[in-house]
């Protein structure tokens, strides 16, 4: 069974971060969909168990979509190049 979590909108400030999702239980598989709607890219940051932080930058006016096995935390950092703003959604599933 999936779970579809509200749509989050974020507006981070130059070089600031903020987690959007954690599951400090051991995990759990999930779909990422980070869409970035500013001038400058911004870094989705994925821990998962038993593997390292994975940062994936998406740059300006881009999307980025991810199937995340064993997901613990999901947050976005934005670079110092500027303020980025857009929104991020996460489906929780057992696949």
């Amino acid at each position: 069974m999936a779970i579809v979590l509200p749509i989050q909108y974020f507006n981070l400030a130059p070089v600031i971060g903020k987690s959007y999702y954690e599951n400090l239980s051991g995990g759990i598989n999930a779909a990422v969909t980070v869409n970035n709607n500013s001038n400058f890219p911004v870094d989705l940051v994925i821990t998962r168990v038993n593997a390292p932080v994975i940062t994936y930058t998406i740059p300006a006016f881009n999307s980025l979509t991810l199937a995340v096995h064993a997901l613990l935390v999901a947050a976005l950092l934005s670079t110092p190049a500027g303020t980025t703003f857009g929104t991020i959604e996460i489906s929780t599933s057992d696949f």
